[in-house]
């Protein structure tokens, strides 16, 4: 049996919104408790993180986004001997702060080295517990908590620097990953499978999507048992039918019921079965290489919780 990696560096802890954001670091602090009380923690392989090269991160987004992001930054750093703001707004929910783009390069890094320790052999699968998120930035904007897409990175080093020719993404957050799509429409070479609740933000997916996005949008209040049966009778023969060589996964937990940010009904349970039925996939097609990157989840204990059936199953613990 193949090791998991674990990718987690303190520098993702420094990203801050605001008070009272709900994309907060006290996010990572219930998931390494979660992971160190129950002795998940002592079946992963701790890795280190880089930082994510400028050359990385403009695989998947533009040279101008990234220099948007920065000129933010070295306003802010500019500003604070004087008092200046602490933030600067993209958007009503995502705000910038002094260290943002040094933990969106730190989640970006953790997707690159996962991949290459991956592809290496020298894990079967990883999981990224990263923030920012990622899923929701597109090739040139930041949007929806995200600066950086961390899964799009990955993927494009896999197949840019590592020679793969069939990668796929799984995106089971509660919102559309319209960022991943944005980089990826009409990309042969990629296929994305997900589902998410619709209507709701970013009100986007489902509408004529490419031929390589596989878009399940679910009303509000759908339950996990729904959500399996559309995966059995969508995802698998799609996955199956492309046989990727590698996949990522964007593992977003605010489809869990107790998370308000959404209105989907899944446990702990769900998230555990749809990690098997990837790794099932990634047996068969994929010398078992997966690398997930935590995306939303927001209620500290559902969350917590979700994380550890999913690093679980990763790992078969």
């Amino acid at each position: 049996m193949g090791k998991t990696g674990y990718f987690i560096h303190r520098d993702c802890w420094k990203h801050e919104m605001g008070p009272g954001h709900p994309e907060c670091p006290q996010r990572l602090d219930a998931i390494e408790d979660r992971l160190l009380v129950t002795g998940v923690a002592d079946a992963l392989e701790r890795c280190e993180v880089p930082l994510a090269t400028l050359a990385q991160i403009t695989r998947a987004h533009s040279v101008a986004h990234m220099e948007h992001l920065e000129a933010l930054n070295d306003r802010l750093v500019a500003d604070e001997p004087a008092g200046g703001p602490c933030y600067a707004a993209i958007d009503p929910d995502t705000t910038l702060c002094r260290s943002t783009v040094l933990a969106a390069r730190r989640a970006a890094g953790a997707a690159v080295a996962a991949t290459d320790a991956v592809i290496s052999g020298a894990l079967e699968n990883a999981f990224c517990a990263v923030r920012p998120p990622g899923h929701h930035a597109c090739h040139d904007r930041a949007m929806g908590f995200c600066f950086i897409n961390n899964v799009a990175v990955g993927v494009r080093h896999a197949i840019e620097a590592h020679g793969l020719e069939r990668v796929a993404i799984v995106d089971f957050d509660v919102h559309h990953g319209n960022g991943t799509e944005d980089i990826f429409s009409n990309d042969p070479r990629v296929l994305m499978v997900s589902f998410f609740q619709h209507p709701f933000y970013p009100y986007s997916g489902a509408d004529h999507p490419a031929p390589n996005m596989l878009n399940l949008p679910v009303p509000a209040y759908t339950k996990g048992m729904d959500v399996r049966e559309l995966i059995e009778a969508c995802w698998m023969p799609r996955l199956e039918e492309f046989k990727p060589q590698m996949i990522f996964v964007s593992a977003g937990f605010d489809a869990h019921r107790d998370d308000d940010l959404g209105q989907l009904r899944l446990n702990e349970s769900d998230f555990a079965w749809i990690t098997e039925r990837i790794r099932e996939v990634a047996r068969r097609h994929a010398k078992g290489r997966i690398v997930s990157m935590l995306e939303g989840g927001y209620n500290l204990d559902a969350l917590a919780a979700s994380v550890e059936a999913h690093v679980r199953a990763l790992a078969e613990l």
